[in-house]
C-alpha cells in the first residue's frame, strides 16, 4: 500500500547547520494498517510525514502509494489520496467559511465536482456524518469554523480528511494542543472513523500508552532512523517500561526530557 525505499533527506547540506533528518528509511504499510509512531523531539517523525505528504522532495529513495510512484509528485496532487491533521487546530480549515462549506470543499475536491453542483442529498450526508461526532455540530452547519473550539475544529478537519475516502491519513500529534478530556474524545472519534472506513493510518504521538494500545503496529524513531517496528504478539506483550528500557539501551539516551506520557 505505502512503501518507502531507502528514503533520505538532509537539510542545509554542506553547512554548519547540516542535518540528516531521514537516513535510508525503509518502511512498508499494508492496506488498513494503523501505525503509531513515537520518538523524542527531533527524531524525524514529522519530517517523515512531510516526506510522505510532499512538503519537500527527498534527496534519494522512492515513495510508492498503491504501486504509484509519488516521489516527485507535488504536495497538492498527493493531497487527493493523502489526508493530514496537524497539531494546531487552527490549521486545516477555512475559518471564515461555514462548517458545511468546509466539508463541501473537501468533498468536491477529489471528485472534481463543482462546489456549486452540490444538492440536498449531499448536505444531508454532511449532516449525517457530523451527527456521528456527537458534538452537536450537525445543528450548526451554518456556523463559521472560526467560531468553533479547538476540539470541534479538529473534529471537522478529521471529517474533511476522510470524507473523500483517501488512501492514507497522517495524524501529526493531532490531539496534543487540546485539553485532556477533549483530546481523548477526538482520539475516540479518530479510531471510530478509521475503523469504520478502514483507511490506512499513521499517527505520531508522545503518549506511549496510546502508542501501544491503538492501532496494530508501533514504530519508534530516533535521529532520522526507525529503530523499532513491532506488531502482533510482540507488541501486545510490550510494556511501557520495556519500551523505555529498549530505547535507553539501544540509543544510550533517556526520554525523561521529552513530552512522553507514561500513563
Amino acid at each position: 500500500m505505502l512503501t518507502l525505499n531507502n528514503v533520505s533527506k538532509t537539510f542545509y547540506p554542506g553547512t554548519v547547520n547540516e542535518k540528516k533528518a531521514l537516513k535510508s528509511i525503509n518502511l512498508h504499510l499494508d492496506p488498513g494498517d494503523f501505525v503509531t509512531i513515537i520518538g523524542s523531539n527531533g527524531a524525524g517523525k514529522s519530517t517523515l510525514f512531510n516526506a510522505i505528504g510532499g512538503s519537500f522532495f527527498v534527496d534519494s529513495g522512492s515513495i510508492m502509494l498503491d504501486d504509484n510512484n509519488i516521489t516527485k509528485l507535488t504536495d497538492y496532487k498527493r493531497a487527493f489520496d493523502i489526508g493530514r491533521l496537524m497539531q494546531d487546530p487552527m490549521k486545516g480549515t477555512a475559518p471564515s467559511m461555514t462548517i458545511e462549506e468546509n466539508l463541501a470543499l473537501a468533498y468536491t475536491r477529489k471528485a472534481k465536482r463543482s462546489f456549486f453542483a452540490l444538492n440536498k442529498r449531499d448536505f444531508s450526508h454532511f449532516r449525517e456524518i457530523l451527527a456521528t461526532l456527537d458534538l452537536g455540530l450537525e445543528d450548526r452547519m451554518k456556523t463559521k469554523v472560526g467560531h468553533l473550539s479547538g476540539g470541534q475544529r479538529q473534529a471537522v478537519t478529521l471529517l474533511m480528511c476522510t470524507i473523500s475516502s483517501p488512501k492514507l491519513i497522517l495524524l501529526d500529534e493531532h490531539t496534543a494542543a487540546l485539553d485532556p478530556a477533549t483530546g481523548e474524545k477526538i482520539l475516540k472519534i479518530t479510531t471510530d472513523i478509521v475503523a469504520e472506513s478502514k483507511i490506512t493510518t499513521m499517527m505520531i504521538t508522545h503518549d506511549i500508552k496510546a502508542a501501544l494500545s491503538l492501532g496494530n503496529r508501533t514504530i519508534m524513531m530516533d535521529d532520522g532512523e526507525i529503530i523499532l517496528d513491532i506488531k502482533g504478539e510482540e507488541r501486545s506483550k510490550m510494556t511501557i517500561e520495556e519500551l523505555l528500557t529498549y530505547y535507553s539501551k539501544e540509543r544510550k539516551k533517556q526520554l525523561t526530557n521529552d513530552r512522553m506520557l507514561l500513563s
